[in-house]
């Protein structure tokens, strides 16, 4: 069955996640070695392909629409099953004992997984690493399935079934857009207010969503989410566009506040209920060895 011919090209679907990313159509063209008016050009393209609005542009930058939002929300899976494509065929190119099959939510994979690469480059040149990316679901189906030899994961336990180790802890933080009432607020927000507020969301299987609606669930029924989107840059966008509030791991949030695009509220919680874990985590018959050994001690040390 062939492709609609208003299929985007993936190239303008990564510099779109790119500018949901960086929040700047100007930093996006950067990273992907192109002037703005030359990527600005290719996303007014994709709006007529899509005949959607995808950016608002103003004389202070551009942001994602709501729809914008919601393609980039679609374009990541998209984009990640290219990646895994060029990932499975340089695998194959691959050589025995010099590949490590590496998986990791997207979280980790984005904020963390690079540092390590290149600390076991250092080690270990001639190793080939094939990473995939996904949600903590995903990623434990992949590691129990034996498509991965490593997985790292997010949320409150173990996947069943697989051996762990903990990594690295993280801290959560309820973030609301500038214009927000929240963002105002002198004191700090009770756990029972934010439970009982709908919230942006990841989708279920995400390390990210068991963490937050565990913390919430200890103070009250969580209410229903305001929306369930499947990119931690789709959820920012909508934050940041005054949808709703949302709580999100700090390492994903720490450029939005470092620079006002989100601010984050002061919760009424002990700081040992925000934190959560990230964890490597294997198969009992399989456990880390040569490479993914060496990985598994850089990730921990770190």
């Amino acid at each position: 069955m062939s492709l609609p011919p208003e299929t985007p090209d993936l190239d303008v679907l990564d510099l779109l996640v790119s500018v949901a990313e960086t929040g700047s159509l100007g930093q996006a063209a950067q990273r992907h070695g192109i002037s703005q008016p030359a990527a600005s050009m290719r996303i007014s393209t994709l709006e007529r392909r899509l005949r959607l609005v995808l950016l608002e542009r103003g004389p202070t930058g551009s942001r994602l629409t709501t729809a914008g939002a919601a393609v980039v929300t679609w374009a990541l899976p998209v984009l990640d099953a290219a990646r895994a494509l060029v990932d499975g065929v340089t695998a194959l190119h691959a050589e025995g004992t010099g590949r490590l099959r590496v998986a990791a939510s997207m979280t980790i994979a984005d904020h963390r997984v690079p540092g390590w690469l290149v600390a076991l480059r250092a080690r270990s040149p001639d190793v080939r690493v094939a990473l995939q990316v996904g949600n903590s679901e995903h990623v434990a189906a992949l590691v129990q399935g034996g498509s991965a030899d490593l997985g790292f994961v997010e949320g409150p336990g173990v996947p069943r079934g697989l051996r762990s180790r903990v990594v690295e802890s993280d801290e959560l933080v309820a973030v609301v857009a500038p214009g927000h009432p929240w963002a105002r607020r002198r004191g700090r927000l009770s756990m029972a207010t934010l439970a009982g507020t709908p919230l942006i969301m990841r989708e279920p299987g995400s390390g990210t969503r068991d963490a937050v609606w565990g913390v919430l669930s200890r103070a009250r029924d969580p209410a229903p989410p305001a929306a369930e989107l499947g990119s931690t840059a789709a959820i920012k966008a909508a934050v940041a566009a005054g949808e709703a509030p949302t709580v999100l791991s700090r390492l994903v949030v720490r450029g939005e506040l470092e620079d006002g695009r989100l601010v984050a509220v002061p919760l009424d919680a002990e700081p040992a209920l925000l934190r959560r874990w990230f964890r490597a985590v294997w198969r009992p018959e399989a456990p880390p060895s040569g490479a993914g050994a060496a990985l598994l001690a850089i990730a921990a040390r770190r």
